[in-house]
């Protein structure tokens, strides 16, 4: 089984692109973020072509999720239980569900802006109701292979940014998101390592300053696994190609290969 994560930064932008990887790469599951389009507009019908399900959670501001699977979409559910508005909704940013057997979240966790600003509290908040979630789902069927996947917004490393002294005051590299990511750990995830790819782990390169083609890039797609999942990968790796070309994503797919 191939699964993989994708912040697509806009579907119906990236449409072309996004049927194009998937007749390329056939992943059996693909998370999707950052859709920017509401559930009841997003295009199903090319995908659908490629014989994938779709399950997808979106209001068409610049957040929304998504699930695409050819290997069926079971138990879906959309939010985390117990969500954290942020100025008084709650935003769309969490989907979940069995796909033959494997249970699989794609999540776009919340930015933060800057640590000063509410949406970093919001984003500590979201990331402890998410650590809830995987606490309980993973009591019920402590066997069942899992995973949450998705744009984690945190670098879990310093090694995870092209240059770390340019974040001193910068949000995604600071000790309390990267203590959130631990205790999402300490339930019993691990992190799926992807292999490097021409030295460089990032997943996300900003559009301007022409960063993709510097190496400035950052780590923050994250694929974080219960050890029954983990104990079935057999490759994972950063899809650097898709980020290439004319009106790519700012974010590349991370894929992960299963021997289930």
């Amino acid at each position: 089984m191939r699964i993989a994560t994708w912040n697509v930064n806009s579907v119906k932008s990236r449409l072309d692109r996004l049927v194009d990887w998937l007749e390329q790469a056939q992943p059996d599951v693909l998370a999707l973020q950052e859709l920017k389009c509401a559930s009841a507009d997003f295009p199903e019908m090319p995908v659908q072509a490629l014989g994938y399900e779709v399950a997808a959670h979106g209001d068409g501001r610049w957040n929304g999720v998504a699930l695409l699977s050819r290997v069926g979409l079971a138990d879906v559910v959309r939010d985390l239980p117990g969500q954290p508005a942020y100025d008084g909704s709650i935003e769309p940013r969490a989907i979940g569900a069995t796909c033959d057997g494997v249970r699989v979240w794609s999540v776009y966790v919340p930015n933060g802006r800057e640590p000063v600003h509410p949406h970093y509290d919001y984003k500590l908040e979201w990331l402890g109701v998410l650590r809830d979630t995987v606490t309980a789902e993973m009591a019920s069927a402590p066997d069942r292979p899992y995973a949450v996947i998705g744009d984690y917004n945190v670098a879990p490393e310093d090694s995870d940014v092209w240059d770390i002294s340019l974040f001193a005051n910068s949000t995604h590299v600071t000790p309390a998101e990267r203590a959130a990511l631990a205790n999402l750990r300490a339930t019993g995830l691990g992190e799926v390592m992807p292999r490097a790819l021409k030295g460089e782990p990032y997943t996300f390169w900003d559009y301007r300053d022409g960063a993709f083609h510097k190496g400035m890039g950052m780590r923050i797609d994250l694929i974080y696994a219960n050890a029954a999942f983990a104990a079935r990968v057999t490759d994972a790796y950063v899809d650097r190609e898709a980020r290439k070309g004319k009106g790519p994503s700012d974010h590349a797919p991370v894929v992960v290969d299963l021997d289930i």
